[in-house]
């Protein structure tokens, strides 16, 4: 199985033990991993701010490094959804091939890999942060609003890794307030959004708030260290590579 890496380019700037965590894991599982050296941004913040007829030259650039690979693994909900959703490169084949073939990491290990047992240890209590692009769009998780049978790939990963624990929070699908570019636009609802959905986590003395994007935990993790919060962040992939 020819597995490409595809590395959001905040995680290689700012979390790139993420990064890291995610290739040796799927390599762990079996996978033979390449990662294209000449990847860059997806275009989602150009996208996502009104300005998708600009990203041309990202588009084509995405499908010049990730063609001709049987998957594409990102550890990230929302960079993965907007591939899925919004890559037009010139070469109309290859693209729908990689939109068909594009996942977030644990979506690739449930779905593709069907994953049932994990070497990994993590003795803490953990809140589960389900990102919105994860769980709305790429369907993660069942939102709390549907009357329907619950589910989480990411709880499922996780409830395989030894000693760890996850709290059970109040509003457990509630937005981080991150939004990509709507955290610049919109920063006081933003912060306030986040605030709160750090309190329900602190309230039930989580040590660690998980999730799949860390784009939210980052923005999480900047407001907690500014309010001198004991609670840290972990990507999925740190703890599921043990």
């Amino acid at each position: 199985m020819k597995v490409a890496l595809f590395i959001p380019c905040y995680i290689d700037q700012f979390y790139p033990k993420v990064a890291i965590a995610t290739l040796e894991l799927l390599e762990k599982l079996g996978c033979e991993v390449t990662y294209p050296l000449n990847q860059t941004c997806c275009g989602q913040p150009m996208a996502n701010s009104g300005f998708e007829h600009l990203s041309k030259d990202c588009d084509n650039n995405f499908v010049d490094n990730f063609r001709g690979f049987d998957y594409i693994v990102s550890p990230s909900g929302s960079c993965t959804l907007h591939i899925k959703e919004h890559l037009h490169g010139s070469d109309n084949q290859a693209s729908t091939h990689i939109r068909k073939h594009i996942y977030e990491l644990s979506e690739f290990m449930t779905d593709i890999l069907k994953v049932e047992k994990l070497d990994a240890k993590f003795p803490h209590k953990i809140g589960l942060h389900q990102s919105c692009h994860g769980q709305r769009g790429l369907k993660l998780a069942q939102m709390s609003e549907l009357v329907a049978e619950p589910f989480s790939k990411i709880e499922r990963l996780l409830k395989m890794v030894e000693g760890l624990s996850i709290v059970a929070l109040d509003r457990k699908d509630e937005c981080c307030g991150f939004g990509g570019t709507f955290c610049v636009t919109e920063e006081a609802v933003s912060v306030k959004m986040g605030k709160d959905r750090i309190t329900d986590h602190t309230k039930h003395e989580a040590e660690f708030i998980v999730g799949s994007d860390v784009s939210c935990l980052m923005h999480m993790e900047g407001i907690m260290k500014r309010q001198g919060s004991e609670i840290k962040v972990k990507h999925i992939a740190e703890i599921l590579n043990g």
